[in-house]
């Protein structure tokens, strides 16, 4: 009787302070959500489940940061890179028909920018309110010119790669085209993407980067939809830098693109093939590093003053994939990257990265040179460089994770 007692003594007294501690994280979820998710001009349904709200581009997060107090917002580069056009003609076939889900149900008028709403549920995903749109240390693939592979590389950070890469220049910029898919991810806590990173400083503690392409993300977004996603920071991912807008950072001033919202249409096995352009450079005059989507969408800049390598320059580029291996049951995923076939299967079939180029010290787009490539395990996922007329400099890549070589 004495034993019941006690206990329920023990229950009475700890039910308060899980009652009290379900209200703070309520009541910091709730603060974290009017945060990032400011009265908006009008609201988009889209056909995902997204809410699209046009907030004046004034008010968006990025301002909610001291050091933007008296930021003046450029609202044009003052320079873009020359050589963006060949023969009179925009470079990159095949974007053309490449838009987001959401303009199916309208569109933001100028002056604002269109954000997709944080929900309840996505806050709750994430381990903590604070990791909420950030990425996990050590997430960037590291070619043996940079640092030496350990044979244990890939249980340390459970995240793989197939990339292309150039270093040992001044790198102001970089372009690619890039095939879009639907890979199949495996658990809700891995992702698959596509993209280019621009990088400076050592990959331990004070890495400086900036990153754009697409990703399937249903730990961050809560589905399996193919997104347009950036990502920055300046400390290797310790305390600095999210995912799109959802910390201050990246400055938007186009109202027709949002970040972090659906693609359409992606390419399919053997069928139609789209991709999307994304240049990243610095403006010359100004400082900023700048985002173009395709030919027509200037999207926004990082200040300079949020880096301190990248502030001059990058000292590398990589394009290529990246995907989360957790090993949950004791194999590789099967998290797919790219279409999830290997590159030797060529166009329709492994995706594609095409017409890579560099911006150099003169504000040219130019061809790299010295190429690189890296994965951790060619049998799970590849990558195969080649060069073309109309292609330039491009590479296949990827794989389906587990198979019969890759356990």
């Amino acid at each position: 009787m004495k034993v019941k007692l006690v206990l329920w003594l023990l229950f009475v007294l700890a039910a308060p302070g899980s009652g009290s501690a379900a209200r703070r994280r309520n009541l910091e979820v709730k603060r974290h959500l009017s945060r990032l998710n400011k009265p908006p001009v009008k609201s988009i349904k889209s056909p995902d489940g997204d809410i699209i709200d046009c907030i004046p581009i004034s008010h968006q997060p990025a301002f909610d940061h001291p050091h933007f107090k008296n930021h003046t917002i450029q609202m044009m580069p003052s320079y873009h890179p020359e050589g963006l056009y060949r023969d009179g003609k925009k470079v990159g076939k095949g974007e053309s028909g490449i838009a987001q889900l959401w303009h199916k149900s309208g569109g933001c008028g100028q002056g604002t920018i269109p954000v997709r709403r944080t929900r309840e549920e996505d806050l709750l995903r994430a381990s903590s309110i604070q990791s909420f749109g950030k990425k996990k240390h050590k997430t960037i693939p590291t070619p043996p010119t940079y640092a030496k592979p350990q044979p244990d590389l890939i249980n340390q950070n459970g995240h793989q790669h197939a990339i292309a890469y150039v270093e040992g220049d001044q790198y102001y910029g970089a372009k690619a085209t890039i095939n879009v898919w639907d890979p199949k991810i495996q658990q809700t806590n891995e992702f698959s993407l596509s993209q280019l990173w621009l990088l400076g400083g050592s990959f331990a503690s004070d890495l400086n980067s900036i990153e754009a392409g697409w990703q399937v993300s249903p730990d961050l977004y809560g589905d399996n939809n193919t997104r347009l996603f950036t990502y920055w920071t300046s400390d290797a991912y310790q305390a600095t830098g999210c995912y799109n807008l959802l910390c201050s950072g990246f400055i938007q001033i186009n109202n027709q693109i949002a970040m972090g919202a659906s693609i359409y249409p992606l390419s399919s096995y053997r069928g139609s093939q789209y991709d999307i352009s994304i240049l990243v450079w610095k403006d010359p005059k100004e400082g900023n590093w700048w985002m173009q989507f395709g030919n027509d969408y200037v999207l926004g800049y990082w200040p300079a003053f949020l880096f301190s390598y990248l502030s001059d320059s990058a000292s590398m580029v990589e394009w290529g994939g990246e995907v989360v291996n957790s090993e949950s049951d004791g194999q590789h995923t099967t998290t797919q990257m790219g279409s999830g076939h290997f590159p030797d299967e060529g166009f329709g079939k492994s995706s594609y990265v095409r017409n890579i180029q560099v911006v150099d010290e003169s504000n040219n787009l130019r061809a790299p040179k010295d190429i690189g490539t890296f994965t951790e395990q060619s049998s799970c996922y590849n990558i195969q460089l080649g060069r073309s007329g109309e292609w330039g400099e491009y590479f296949y890549f990827g794989g389906p994770g587990r198979n019969s070589n890759c356990q």
